[in-house]
């Protein structure tokens, strides 16, 4: 079972390798995906959420928090104990009540095991353990830190607000609708956020980051019906020779789903993958500020003068190229 839900052909394996060494070695535009566009989006626009304290470093160190937003992603195939971070299969559970799902870490391995909570995701858990690791960070006044943990806290806060992000059937294999995923989360921002409202309102402390985590996972579950109904009722309508089109990518004739299906789908949905990624960006910019005042808000002036040494950008660059030589079979999303 476990080998069935993380394991991708070698195929896919081959077309993993050559789009992360495309990223390393080209500049060449790619396909605006929740992994890459909107996850890039919605850090940017989290640090002007932020109170005038923060505003100075993060401002300043904008571009690396929009650039490595993405981390998370091109490592999930390289990392061991990577690719569960990023979802949690809801119903996999007969009971998703505290009682039986447990919110704290401790007890939810106490009573399923570690093997178990990763065969299913751990999204909420662990942007519970990031929370933690970026107040320490903080505390700790250790800027090049904090930028790496914001940028990956970001990415898992975005993903848990996902809806297709929150269940087994999570590219529609299990419905007939194979391809899904990637067509909510990537065809329909690429399409259509250029009209979505994002502004959000200041950051909020957040007295309870926990319940804040799991609220975000329940209320994109919540919205996993219509994702999938509406595309099954529009496809049933259209056809499949109208649902799918061929458009230019990069010198490359390619196979996607139609403007007409997608606008069609996008209106069914009324808003939905807007609501998603503003409440993405709401939440990223809470968690930052809750981690700085959790750590004594600590002057972040001071850090703001930061600038990465070419031994820097070596190291950083160097442990991205590492990561194409370590893949692993983890579920993939395509």
């Amino acid at each position: 079972m476990f080998e069935q839900r993380y394991s991708i052909n070698v195929l896919n394996q081959v077309v993993v390798l050559l789009f992360f060494s495309s990223v390393a070695y080209s500049h060449q535009p790619v396909e605006p995906k929740w992994g890459f566009y909107a996850h890039k989006r919605i850090n940017r626009l989290a640090v002007f959420t932020l109170p005038p304290e923060m505003m100075g470093f993060y401002k300043k160190h904008i571009d690396y928090l929009t650039e490595n937003a993405v981390n998370p992603d091109r490592r999930r195939y390289a990392v061991v104990g990577e690719a569960p971070r990023h979802f949690i299969d809801l119903d996999a559970y007969p009971d998703t009540s505290g009682h039986t799902l447990p919110r704290s870490w401790k007890t939810a391995t106490e009573h399923y095991g570690a093997d178990t909570l990763a065969l299913h995701g751990i999204v909420p858990w662990h942007i519970q353990l990031a929370k933690f690791q970026l107040t320490e960070a903080f505390k700790a006044r250790d800027a090049k830190r904090i930028l790496k943990i914001s940028a990956d806290l970001g990415h898992y806060i975005a993903d848990a607000n996902v809806p297709l992000h929150t269940t087994r059937n999570y590219n529609g294999q299990l419905s007939g609708q194979q391809g899904i995923h990637g067509f909510w989360e990537s065809r329909l921002p690429e399409l259509f956020s250029v009209d979505y409202d994002f502004f959000t309102g200041p950051a909020s402390y957040l007295s309870a980051p926990q319940k804040t985590a799991w609220r975000a996972v329940f209320d994109a579950h919540a919205a996993l019906d219509t994702v999938l109904r509406f595309e099954k009722e529009l496809t049933d309508q259209l056809g499949e020779t109208r649902k799918y089109g061929f458009e230019e990518r990069n010198g490359l004739t390619v196979k996607v789903v139609s403007e007409e299906f997608s606008r069609k789908y996008h209106e069914r949905l009324r808003g939905q993958v807007e609501r998603q990624m503003r409440a993405s960006i709401k939440m990223v910019g809470d968690f930052w500020y809750t981690c700085w005042v959790d750590a004594g808000q600590p002057d972040l002036n001071k850090l703001a003068e930061l600038n990465e040494t070419d031994d820097d950008q070596k190291a950083e660059a160097d442990e991205k190229q590492s990561w194409l030589k370590r893949l692993f079979k983890v579920r993939s999303e395509d």
